[in-house]
């Protein structure tokens, strides 16, 4: 099944960095980072980071946890995959191809690391005024198990949507 602009689940598209996002989802919480560096410095995000030559993407989205956390995710599933553009569609070097994680458990205790300060929320009420303007779109589906593709283009600044694509219920 293609998402509106042809990607198909599994198939990064060309010109586009691929990297990872792993959201851990304990008891109705979700653990965060408060980005230290970095595109998105001070936002919160999931831990995740670029998938590495000869990596694949859960590889990557579990060594990024851990080197971000100092934790091992458990229980991780892939929800999702996305194209996070800035302007407009064309590649360029800030466009990324996302694949969304989950992790039903951690073994160890979060710790602040350089690049990631750990923040626990309640997966209901999340502060998404702190957060990528696309994470109040694909996040939800995330949390109620849904699987998605899509395509988000923000603007320059990142603050502010130009548009977005999404399909449901995709299998991977």
């Amino acid at each position: 099944m293609a998402d509106h602009n042809g990607y198909l689940p599994g198939e990064q598209p060309t010109g586009m960095n691929e990297s990872t996002l792993c959201h851990p989802i304990i008891d109705g919480e979700l653990l965060l980072i408060r980005k230290q560096r970095g595109l998105g410095e001070g936002n919160l995000v999931g831990p995740g980071g670029k998938v590495e030559d000869g990596e694949t993407a859960m590889e990557a989205a579990r060594r990024e946890v851990r080197e971000e956390l100092r934790v091992e995710a458990t229980g991780v599933e892939k929800r999702g995959e996305f194209g996070f553009h800035f302007r407009d569609d064309t590649p360029d070097d800030d466009s990324m191809y996302v694949h969304v994680f989950t992790a039903d458990g951690i073994e160890g205790t979060p710790q602040a690391t350089e690049e990631a300060v750990p923040e626990w929320h309640t997966a209901e009420d999340l502060p998404y005024d702190e957060m990528w303007v696309d994470d109040r779109i694909w996040m939800p589906h995330m949390l109620d198990g849904q699987t998605f593709t899509g395509t988000f283009v923000l603007t320059d600044e990142g603050d502010a949507m130009h548009r977005y694509e999404m399909d449901l219920g995709v299998d991977f």
